[in-house]
């Protein structure tokens, strides 16, 4: 008997981030709803509104490919832009390609049951939705359940507590505060200075210190905008084919074949490139080699002690424990000139760990204190497979997968940027694209051909595990301590969460499983 409640769509698919967007407009022959948290489109961009946030990927690449017209027609106003631009072109988007009939927002997914009868979907909404359909795509976003540590006495804290990825859309106005800041990732490097300029006393909290480059961003130049708009397809091709789906200048040589001269030749052309990024690359071997990458980390540490003239503050900011790239290198503008000034003071948790909101006196707190990387906005949602097994209970010992996009025994159910894809690793506006069209060619194909079954093994599973623990032993990722592998997040289990074998080896996989028979899959 059906539920009068009960609404049958084709697809749906959860999150109106930019890879929901491209995945609702490229299935848009299909009835297809867009489930979304947040009361606008845009994801990362819609969430984080914190002073200064800003992309660290130059604005030319990162943006959509899919529409030559919106290519030539939109105009970003610097080389990075910031949120509010990017926010404005997730709107336009949204409105041009008519997007909006088919995304609820305000509607978060609170759970999903698989019916191994029928093939379908019970898709369950806050608002009370009951939709059923035949595939889910889930386009959740690598950073999107905020992490907020539960230390004691938060509740008594008398005055204003915000996370970062969940800023006021009015703003804060900080004038005669006394603010905390806790976190210093690529969020904290960005906001600080901002609020630094503003507050009237600013206290940095520190567990572990970032490696931080200029952020080289300036108005776009108009000669380059139309460099890139007289040559958007082979530059787009050319992503594609790079380790990170962006255009950087790769080395030929390694650190060892430069003369010491060279060397801090190419590491001062690197640190001024006004390319973010560019120092990872300054050698063919930073990643690789623990020797060339140590000469790297000294430069910029030897950057840091030149700008920051307290000494003691200067060795605090100073990384020491992990190689450069291990975690995301930080973009910031300003961020180590900051601690020169008279009313900021930076506290090492490391030395004295945070354990309640009672020791400093002041008026507001900020907690940049990252997410729940990867796994964290599918574990949120209760997801029963086949077999009445959950997502949580397959994951209790960390994320496995089939090539990032399907888990085994969870049929139908398709992700974008799931754990052990490039993700963050890979520019993920271009790279979510290409999976949304290897998805949606699958769907196509599964229709075509009158399949309604789809679903990864578990030997290809633990297949795909070994590709994923074999590139990244063969970099030095695996030396950090971050959200890559869920060091971040006390109790979190499981092993490296990104694929670093770079795009093309990525994209080469995936295509091979579908052009070899669906190796890996079965359908029915």
């Amino acid at each position: 008997m059906t539920n009068k409640n009960e609404e049958h769509v084709d697809i749906v698919i959860i999150g109106a981030g930019f890879s929901g967007m491209y995945a609702t407009h490229r299935l848009r022959n299909y009835k297809v709803v867009c489930l979304e948290a947040g009361a606008g489109v845009g994801g990362t961009w819609y969430w984080n509104r914190y002073p200064g946030a800003r992309v660290d990927i130059q604005s030319v690449e990162y943006s959509y490919g899919f529409d030559e017209e919106l290519q030539q027609e939109w105009h970003w106003p610097e080389y990075f832009s910031a949120q509010p631009d990017l926010e404005r072109y997730a709107n336009h988007v949204a409105d041009r390609f008519n997007l909006r009939q088919h995304i609820r927002f305000s509607n978060p997914v609170e759970s999903m049951q698989f019916d191994e009868v029928e093939n379908r979907w019970h898709v369950h909404t806050a608002n009370g939705d009951h939709l059923l359909c035949r595939y889910v795509i889930a386009a959740t976003g690598s950073l999107t359940a905020p992490n907020l540590p539960p230390w004691p006495g938060r509740d008594q804290f008398k005055g204003d507590i915000y996370h970062t990825a969940r800023w006021p859309a009015e703003g804060v106005d900080f004038a005669g505060k006394r603010v905390g800041f806790i976190g210093t990732g690529s969020t904290g490097i960005q906001a600080m200075p901002i609020i630094a300029e503003q507050a009237q006393e600013l206290v940095v909290f520190q567990r572990t210190p970032a490696f931080c480059m200029p952020s080289g961003n300036r108005p776009l130049d108009e000669e380059h905008e139309q460099d890139w708009k007289a040559h958007y397809q082979n530059r787009r091709k050319q992503m594609l084919e790079t380790y990170g789906a962006s255009i950087i200048e790769y080395p030929t040589a390694t650190a060892d074949e430069c003369s010491p001269e060279q060397q801090a030749e190419i590491l001062e052309q690197a640190w001024n490139s006004k390319s973010s990024f560019q120092l990872l690359f300054a050698f063919r071997d930073v990643m690789t080699n623990a020797s060339a990458n140590e000469l790297v980390c000294e430069f910029v540490r030897e950057k840091i002690r030149s700008i920051v003239k307290n000494t003691e503050t200067a060795e605090l900011l100073c990384p020491t424990t992990y190689p450069i790239g291990g975690k995301r290198l930080c973009i910031g503008n300003g961020y180590y000139d900051m601690y020169n000034r008279e009313n900021v003071s930076l506290v090492d948790v490391k030395a004295s760990p945070i354990v309640e909101f009672a020791e400093y006196e002041l008026d507001v707190i900020i907690t940049a204190t990252g997410f729940d990387a990867v796994t964290g906005a599918m574990s949120r949602i209760e997801i029963e497979g086949s077999n009445q097994s959950t997502l949580t209970e397959k994951w209790a010992e960390g994320p496995t997968t089939y090539l990032g996009a399907m888990v085994s025994g969870f049929p139908n159910m398709f992700m974008i940027h799931g754990p052990s894809t490039p993700a963050a690793q890979a520019q993920m506006i271009t790279t979510g694209e290409w999976q949304v069209n290897w998805t949606a060619d699958i769907i196509d194909s599964m229709e075509r051909d009158g399949l309604v079954h789809i679903d990864a093994t578990e030997e290809a599973e633990q297949q795909w595990a070994q590709e994923v623990d074999m590139v990244s032993e063969q970099s030095l990722h695996k030396f950090a301590e971050s959200w890559y592998n869920g060091k971040n997040i006390e109790g979190k289990k499981g092993g490296f969460m990104i694929y670093v074998g770079g795009f093309p080896r990525f994209a080469e996989l995936c295509d091979s499983a579908v052009a070899n028979g669906y190796e890996g899959f079965i359908r029915k």
